[in-house]
């Protein structure tokens, strides 16, 4: 593990339709960059986002934590599963990282419902997401989305939480045969992974992810070397 000096900085990211404020963490001569999507009734502030974000900074990746909606559009509970307007919005943010951070490696961590807008975007987004990781997602949300992710996708649920747990394994076997993919499961872990050092895995488990597969040269030019 290195330890880097990370600068924060508040940012406002301009979707067309609405101002989203966000945090982005940028790290010294980061491996990539990891835009979070929360789950529904969270924020950028959700501690369990912001815990595994210190850890992927520790890592050596930059962080991009934001809103997905306007606080006025969080009142309206029919937003926090609108996966058409969410999945959009991370498309935008991912694309307002990518020229903030001159083309940076980008990763997406989504979190229950944010997963399935994650895989969404990350189909919208084609070489442009190179990894995206679910913490105790709803992947089986992203529907017919599934058969046309290409980019490597992990998938990380507890033992206890069975209910997701069998969503996931069922979302996974959507996934295109040729697309690389993996299913962890924490023993007794929860949804919430409130269990002592359950976080932590996952946080492990997504930076080695992410270190696999952000690369700054185009995913294209890896399969001709």
């Amino acid at each position: 593990m290195h330890t880097r000096e990370a600068e924060e900085e508040e940012v406002r990211i301009d979707t067309g339709t609405a101002m989203l404020p966000g945090s982005l963490t940028l790290v010294p001569d980061a491996r990539g960059v990891v835009v979070f999507a929360h789950g529904s009734g969270s924020s950028r502030f959700s501690a369990r986002n912001q815990s595994v974000a210190r850890q992927l900074q520790m890592e050596g990746f930059s962080t991009l934590l934001f809103d997905l909606l306007t606080a006025e559009e969080d009142r309206d509970r029919e937003n926090r599963f609108d996966l058409d307007l969410l999945s959009r919005r991370l498309v935008d943010a991912a694309r307002w990282t990518a020229l903030r951070t001159h083309g940076a490696p980008i990763g997406l961590f989504g979190a229950s419902t944010g997963a399935a807008a994650a895989l969404r975007a990350a189909v919208e987004l084609g070489p442009t997401v190179q990894a995206v990781v679910s913490r105790g997602g709803r992947p089986d949300l992203a529907s017919m989305a599934l058969a046309h992710v290409r980019a490597p996708t992990l998938l990380i649920v507890g033992g206890s939480d069975t209910e997701v747990l069998a969503l996931n394994r069922d979302a996974q076997v959507q996934l295109p045969d040729d697309t690389v993919s993996r299913l962890d499961v924490i023993p007794g872990a929860t949804h919430l992974f409130e269990e002592p050092g359950a976080l932590n895995r996952v946080a492990t488990l997504a930076a080695e992810w992410f270190r696999d597969h952000l690369h700054r040269e185009a995913p294209q030019a890896r399969r001709a070397s």
